[in-house]
């Protein structure tokens, strides 16, 4: 997906989640939006250098929108409303396996599971004979000790819980549940569960693929202009792809082909 012309900045400070202090090479300052609810641990420092995006929009107080943030070299994306976009073109595209570019996308649907109230998830694809497809999408940034596996979560989520438990009643219910965990990190090469900072998440990621519930890696790619999907498979297990693995999902990806690797 390409991105709105992006402004190189020095990402000074994060605060009350939201907001984000930088400053430009001309010594002009600004506040721009974090629209990142998480943490944000390891994505960010005082002097990292930054990328940000600027609105025209009249009805926006913050004309700058914080995109993606510098760390030892590797572009990491915090904007996470741009991450739901990327997956949902990837997926129009036909680039994330078992999901069909051939049924009706529908952005936050409301969810049918009773007792959830006016809960939504991030994407749905429906309009098949086939069940629908009810998809929760996180943006994991945290990098591992072993410098290649994303973590998630980077901070204890009861929001993150109860969508586990909504995907399982989608489930229950005759639909297909997906959460995809979206590595948004140039270095990430594999996916684990941060059981270290939420066991109660971690568990509960557990009962929900016990119960049927769903569960897929997709890696992003960075490019000077934008974030696309890159090789993305099926998640059974810590261990991300072996290196024969991720050479035969990059050669098909460069083949204009996709693959879904079950582990």
């Amino acid at each position: 997906m390409e991105l709105p012309k992006l402004y190189r900045c020095t990402l000074n400070r994060r605060y009350k989640r939201f907001l984000a202090d930088i400053s430009f090479e001309d010594g002009s300052q600004a506040t721009a939006h974090c629209a990142n609810t998480g943490a944000m641990t390891g994505c960010w420092e005082p002097g990292a250098p930054a990328e940000v995006s600027y609105s025209e929009n009249p009805k926006r107080k913050l004309k700058w929108s914080l995109e993606r943030v510098e760390m030892d070299g590797s572009w990491v994306g915090v904007n996470t409303s741009r991450t739901n976009a990327i997956i949902a073109e990837g997926i129009r595209q036909g680039s994330i396996s078992g999901l069909s570019r051939d049924k009706e996308l529908k952005r936050e649907p409301a969810v049918p599971v009773e007792g959830f109230g006016k809960s939504r998830l991030d994407i749905l694809l429906t309009g098949s004979k086939e069940p629908d497809i009810y998809i929760e999408v996180k943006n994991a940034t945290l990098l591992g000790k072993d410098n290649r596996t994303i973590l998630f979560p980077d901070a204890v989520t009861e929001r993150g819980k109860k969508h586990l438990e909504i995907l399982q009643g989608i489930v229950q219910m005759g639909h297909r549940g997906v959460l995809l965990f979206a590595l948004n990190h140039q270095r990430g090469e594999a996916f684990a569960p941060a059981s270290h900072i939420d066991p109660a998440y971690c568990e509960q990621l557990t009962t929900a693929r016990a119960s049927g519930v769903e569960v897929l890696v997709a890696m992003l790619k960075h490019s000077p202009s934008g974030i696309s999907v890159g090789a993305n498979w099926g998640w059974e297990s810590e261990a991300g792809p072996s290196p024969r693995k991720r050479r035969s999902l990059q050669n098909c990806e460069e083949q204009g082909g996709t693959q879904r690797l079950v582990k």
